[in-house]
């Protein structure tokens, strides 16, 4: 970003950083953090403040990262697992990988392999049956309701 700068003292094309741009005030950097109206230095003396100012930084820094250390060792405890335990979450929810066909483009085809429910709906001048379908590799939460007419074209062995 690009504007020109609006002081008076500096020439009419001397350009301003996207800081000042933005903020319409002087970037004060670390190595710049006088207090206003102070006399800049130069020399040894400028080097020595750096210095002074680097220090400020990282014992601030070092005071930040003990706060989140503090932080984040409340909230946790140490955990010890023995040969055979179960760490990962529900095992019925894991499928095997053997059991599982995947295809060419990385994808498996869903296979019903049981109706839990079926209902109708009716609407004004028509009824519509629908199954919920328990899918292989699936838990009872993740059945779907799927039109009955429609899962005994592609299912129906389901249905005998």
């Amino acid at each position: 970003m690009v504007k020109e700068c609006p002081n008076n003292d500096m020439t009419e094309n001397m350009i301003m950083a996207p800081f000042e741009a933005l903020y319409d005030r002087r970037c004060r950097s670390p190595i710049g953090w006088f207090e206003i109206g102070e006399a800049e230095l130069i020399g040894p003396d400028i080097v020595h403040q750096t210095m002074e100012k680097v220090k400020i930084i990282k014992e601030r820094l070092k005071t930040a990262q003990s706060h989140h250390k503090f932080y984040s060792d409340v909230r946790r405890r140490d955990l010890e697992f023995k040969e055979d335990d179960w760490v990962v979450g529900d095992p019925p929810a894991i499928a095997p990988v053997e059991t599982i066909e995947v295809n060419e483009e990385l994808s498996y085809e869903e296979i019903p392999v049981a109706i839990l429910d079926r209902q109708v709906r009716k609407l004004k001048n028509k009824e519509i049956a629908s199954v919920k379908m328990l899918w292989q590799n699936q838990q009872v939460e993740k059945a779907t309701w799927e039109a009955e007419e429609e899962m005994k074209k592609k299912y129906p062995y389901l249905f005998e």
